[in-house]
């Protein structure tokens, strides 16, 4: 019989290089499992022995792997139900693949995020945004309640902009049907905040420039012309540390990032949980502890 080892549940090889690398250094054995929806599950049939870490992501439907949501719920349900340990299991799943979820989580821990309505079509979209604007929000952002990579987030200014936006074909359905208005919260300095945590501790924070707009993937795969979007945010410790341990503590969430923005009135407004965290190599060349490292570390550990 082969020796326990970490399986990792992911549906996108191009993201997985810098975790391979960090398991072969640390001396953690691993094994892929990519769920691209093709594959059955006996579920009468006990998993294999070892640690399964989730890391699906909401974006796989972008990459055209419609079916591996439903393929992880699944998958993470057989894997529970015969009491193996999984990291990130399916109620965090649920996390990963719902802004809904997440405020209502973040609400729920004492963590301020935006105002946001939630919609269900167009319509309803602009209906939203008017009740916001009206209420004193200045200024709106859309976004897919499943999203991950920033999609379907654009700042509108003004309402017109955003009814010009929703009659065109620029509008993006989002994949579940849920759309989100949200007040824009203006940072003091022209960046976002994520931070990251492994097992219950946090690790680094780094900025993301929101200079060319919103798609603020971290992966070396995922990046764009222009210039760097991440840089280390060396010493920083998030305001709401405290907050946040206990909001992943209480939702089971063991590795992740959290995003948020301060204001120039004093405000952290926390808009996003990121559980198949990805790492910026310009900022991991610099930090005080590896992301990929620290996972393979602690997921060795649990073997």
């Amino acid at each position: 019989m082969s020796a326990p080892s970490v399986h990792a549940v992911h549906e996108n090889p191009a993201w997985w290089p810098p975790f391979q690398a960090a398991f072969d250094a640390e001396g953690v054995p691993v094994e892929q499992w990519l769920l691209t929806g093709g594959e059955t599950v006996d579920l009468g049939v006990p998993p294999p022995d070892g640690v399964f870490w989730s890391r699906m992501s909401a974006s796989s439907h972008t990459r055209g792997h419609t079916r591996s949501i439903a393929h992880t719920r699944a998958v993470l349900r057989w894997l529970e139900g015969h009491g193996r340990r999984v990291v990130n299991g399916s109620a965090v799943l649920e996390l990963e693949v719902s802004k809904v979820a997440q405020d209502a989580a973040l609400r729920a821990a004492g963590v301020e995020t935006p105002r946001t309505v939630v919609a269900f079509d167009r319509q309803q979209v602009l209906d939203g945004a008017k009740a916001l604007v009206a209420d004193g929000v200045p200024s709106v952002v859309t976004k897919h309640n499943q999203g991950g990579k920033g999609l379907g987030v654009q700042r509108f200014d003004d309402l017109g902009a955003l009814e010009r936006h929703l009659a065109s074909d620029a509008w993006v359905e989002p994949v579940d049907g849920v759309a989100l208005v949200q007040e824009y919260v203006q940072p003091a300095e022209a960046f976002v905040t994520r931070a990251e945590f492994v097992g219950g501790r946090f690790l680094y924070a780094l900025a993301a420039s929101t200079a060319q707009g919103f798609e603020l993937c971290p992966a070396d795969a995922c990046a764009l012309d222009g210039g760097p979007l991440f840089r280390l945010r060396e010493g920083h410790v998030p305001p709401r540390l405290e907050r946040y341990l206990a909001f992943l503590a209480d939702a089971g969430v063991e590795i992740a990032g959290i995003e948020y923005v301060e204001t120039a009135d004093g405000r952290v407004v926390t808009y996003d949980v990121n559980t198949n965290t990805n790492y910026n190599p310009d900022v991991e060349a610099v930090a005080p502890a590896s992301g990929p490292r620290e996972i393979a570390r602690y997921l060795g550990s649990l073997l």
